[in-house]
């Protein structure tokens, strides 16, 4: 019996501690999965969602053939997938990574314990045991830090992830997110930002080079520190070999002859050299989509040469002319005839000033307003050869001056656009009324409010470059008026279209006949007028001076059968120039571009005819006549009072 009880006890003794060790191991266990996967977040089902995980804000600016000028933030570059890429990328990144890939679920317990052996001989951390799929959880879902607990998080998600994930995902995950020094994200924006080539051109030495960067990126940066990154590339090579990814001869192919970065095309003064016409494209894309899309790739109208050309020139004018004439800002727009904006330079440098001269100055254009004075003549009935009286004239008080500061008497409407008087053009406008001289404005696109009043037919309004230029345009298209557009579409790094530019049908603005007309006579302010030295040879040119109030604002806006540009220049505080007029400065710098921009095309004659031009006889009877009934008109004038004319 007493043995009994002595049992009995000693079971229940043992039963009591075996239950105390379950309640001790049962809180231990809860405590520890508590500790390590408390703020575990779920793992994705999907590829889709770890695309834009933790993609910074990334904006890329390219020009009208897709070729990256600039970029803000990270370097992102449309994903690749894995069948588009040579066999030696993704080999060169399991050889060096993950050799056993395609064998585990997302752990590699084989790879672990190894890891942990050869850290234990070495005494220090030399190699690591976390898998492709391991890196892509602790890159986008996990933090980076090497504590144990989000090591054990690290294996749980992972092989969460390659149960919703197939092999091939992943590794498409982890080639196009993984970074890759010198701010390039993914394989396709490194190989542009080293290589100057698409992931899918890339060579076994290049892609050995990629491979290398993902253990330290920043260190072996191979334009920072080429041979470590070409050490390290070897490394790469010579565990290709031994997984039988590659043979000897081509192993030692790409040992004689490392890889090495081109120089840096993502161009190191990109802020500068584009910075006002990416501030335009973002400020447009974010009208078009939203500012909520921090994955951005617009795509432009642009031509870098141009583009570049009329910075360079804007520069270079200035630099030798401008503080002569106390001029010290220019600006340029280039535009195709369907509305494209192929170019513009908003200012000398964006460095100093990021103000957009091109695209946010609003300035009085003076007389390079008066087209649409004349446009608004011919459609009440004018023609080129109406005859007008160039005189005093006195308007509810205002009475407007020439620049010459004479007059000439009767002139017809040609001669007194091709000579820009002042009179003509605020009598016109009394004449067919300002209403409708602001309506043909309207309809030629002018968005900047034009009020109703006399002084608007000399330009008093404020308008900018681009609406200036693109109402221009309007002439050269034989009164068609074509919306001016500066994005054709936008994509995620993806690829994922976000916005695409839609051409749509023109909107007529006024008769080809009025618009031709009102060509031809343009064309004779370059030929023999105030635009003079704006000509350029033997093609064809048509354009309008422009001189604002004491030479604050001097104006040159004209077009050619290919292009229509313009071009402004001034001071930014608006400060008098030193007598720069629309004829001067301006109208040299349009010939100078506008001679670099159709350099290799063909001469074309513009759709209007070109004006009459008259003999050496008929200009002196013209002169002479001119004169006579200047005479005329100042006898008159004399004579007559206010009331009896």
């Amino acid at each position: 019996m007493e043995r009994d009880r002595r049992e009995q006890r000693r079971r229940m003794i043992l039963g009591g501690l075996l239950g105390g060790l379950v309640l001790i191991g049962t809180v231990l266990g809860v405590t520890g999965w508590h500790w390590a996967f408390h703020d575990l977040p779920p793992a994705p089902t999907s590829a889709a969602e770890l695309w834009s995980t933790r993609r910074e804000p990334s904006v890329t600016l390219q020009d009208r053939e897709g070729h990256v000028l600039a970029v803000r933030g990270p370097l992102y570059a449309r994903a690749v997938g894995l069948d588009t890429l040579p066999d030696h990328v993704p080999q060169a990144f399991l050889a060096i990574e993950d050799q056993r890939f395609y064998d585990h679920d997302g752990v590699d317990l084989r790879g672990v314990v190894r890891a942990l052996w050869v850290n234990f001989r070495a005494g220090r951390s030399v190699q690591g045991g976390s898998t492709i799929t391991m890196q892509l959880v602790k890159n986008l879902i996990l933090s980076p830090d090497r504590q144990l607990r989000r090591k054990i998080q690290e294996m749980r998600l992972a092989r969460q992830l390659e149960n919703h994930l197939t092999k091939t995902e992943i590794l498409e995950l982890y080639l196009n997110r993984i970074y890759l020094g010198a701010r390039a994200f993914g394989v396709e924006a490194a190989a542009q930002r080293y290589f100057d080539k698409s992931a899918t051109e890339l060579t076994l030495a290049e892609a050995a080079l990629l491979a290398a960067l993902p253990k330290a990126p920043s260190r072996l940066d191979p334009t920072v520190n080429l041979a470590a990154a070409q050490a390290r590339a070897a490394t790469v090579l010579d565990a290709m070999l031994a997984a039988g990814f590659i043979d000897q001869a081509a192993h030692d192919a790409a040992i004689a002859e490392p890889a090495s970065p081109v120089a840096d095309t993502s161009d190191p003064g990109a802020t500068a050299n584009w910075g006002h016409a990416f501030d335009y494209a973002l400020a447009e894309a974010t009208g078009l989509v939203g500012d909520d899309v921090p994955d951005l790739v617009i795509r432009t109208t642009l031509d870098p040469a141009l583009a570049r050309a009329a910075h360079d020139l804007i520069e270079e004018t200035l630099a030798a002319e401008g503080a002569a004439q106390n001029a010290g800002e220019a600006a340029i727009v280039l535009l195709a005839p369907d509305g494209a904006i192929r170019a513009f330079a908003g200012g000398r440098d964006y460095a100093t000033s990021q103000f957009n001269r091109a695209i946010q100055a609003q300035r009085q254009p003076g007389s390079a307003f008066k087209p649409f004075v004349f446009t608004a003549a011919l459609e009440a009935g004018y023609d080129p050869s109406s005859a007008v009286w160039d005189e005093p004239i006195d308007l509810e008080g205002w009475t407007p001056q020439n620049f010459s500061g004479g007059f000439r008497g009767l002139v017809t409407l040609q001669e007194a656009l091709k000579r820009s008087i002042n009179t003509v053009a605020a009598q016109v406008a009394d004449q067919v009324g300002i209403a409708r001289v602001v309506e043909v404005g309207r309809r030629f696109g002018l968005t900047s409010p034009l009020p109703e009043l006399p002084a608007i037919a000399l330009g008093a309004a404020e308008v900018n470059l681009l609406e200036l230029t693109s109402a221009y345009a309007v002439f050269a298209n034989d009164g068609a008026r074509r919306e001016p557009y500066f994005i054709t579409s936008i994509t995620n790094s993806r690829g994922d279209v976000l916005y695409e530019h839609a051409m749509v049908a023109a909107q007529r603005a006024t008769t080809a006949e009025t618009a031709r007309a009102m060509s031809t006579m343009l064309q004779d302010v370059v030929l023999t007028g105030t635009g003079r030295r704006a000509r350029l040879g033997d093609r064809p040119a048509a354009g309008k001076t422009g001189t604002s109030q004491s030479f604050r604002d001097a104006w040159f806006v004209g077009y050619t059968a290919d292009y229509i540009a313009g071009v402004w220049v001034g001071n930014d505080d608006d400060t008098p120039m030193d007598d720069v007029t629309g004829g001067g400065l301006p109208a040299t710098i349009w010939q100078r571009y506008m001679t670099t921009v159709h350099a290799d095309l063909p001469v074309r004659a513009l759709s209007a005819p070109a004006p009459r031009t008259r003999s050496e006889r008929e200009e002196r009877l013209a002169a002479f006549y001119s004169d006579l009934s200047a005479s005329f008109s100042a006898i008159l004038a004399e004579e007559s009072s206010p009331n009896e004319r």
